[in-house]
């Protein structure tokens, strides 16, 4: 990542757009506003992929049941921008998989306006995008592995106490006053959260595979 991510920039936020319907596109565009500067469009994940190569952008908004899937698009352009999905899906798989592929943020398509735009800003600015509903997914989703595979890449109790407090609805603010730490601690904790997640994830996959003789 570069410095252009920084918060407090002046510049617009330059952000591709891939969703297989172009109205839709145009919508969110004429939603986002002067604030963001949409450099691509898309509506393939091989598109996705291309616009993201060419054009680096600060973050990529992203449909999950785009013609190639979205999941191919966020293993591919993780490590290149940041990635929020935008999408009509709120199954708890749908959720866990982008989120363990890379995604820092999952919204759905009913997200209003503002709200859209502030959590664009805040994944922008290195902040994943956690609704209360998707820490309650992935507090499930660790249980759920301490019991299927043993404490792999375990929370701490530090990270388990952040996570809950999200679950419950606070803001990142509001746990760093709760905590009496600072709020860039509590994001490098939820980062530190999806990290965990998705190696906790793959690892399971991998013991599945080597359980099954899958090479």
């Amino acid at each position: 990542m570069t410095g252009s991510h920084a918060r407090g920039s002046l510049r617009p936020i330059r952000v591709v757009l891939a969703d297989d319907h172009p109205i839709w596109r145009s919508g969110v565009r004429s939603d986002l506003g002067e604030g963001f500067h949409v450099v691509a469009e898309a509506g393939t994940a091989d598109e996705t992929i291309e616009a993201v190569r060419e054009t680096s952008p600060d973050l990529l908004v992203c449909d999950l049941n785009m013609p190639g899937g979205g999941l191919k698009v966020v293993s591919t352009c993780a490590e290149a921008t940041r990635i929020v999905m935008l999408t009509v899906s709120e199954a708890e798989r749908d959720v866990l998989d982008a989120v363990s592929a890379g995604a820092v943020g999952y919204l759905v398509k009913s997200t209003p306006p503002e709200e859209l735009r502030r959590a664009l800003r805040s994944a922008a600015g290195g902040e994943p995008v956690f609704s209360p509903a998707l820490a309650a997914l992935v507090l499930g989703e660790f249980r759920r592995l301490a019991k299927a595979s043993g404490p792999v890449q375990p929370l701490s109790d530090r990270e388990r106490e952040v996570l809950q407090l999200v679950a419950r609805g606070h803001t990142y603010k509001e746990i760093a006053g709760e905590l009496y730490i600072a709020e860039k601690t509590v994001e490098n904790h939820v980062r530190n959260i999806l990290g965990k997640l998705h190696l906790n994830r793959k690892h399971e996959l991998i013991r599945f595979a080597v359980d099954h003789g899958i090479d």
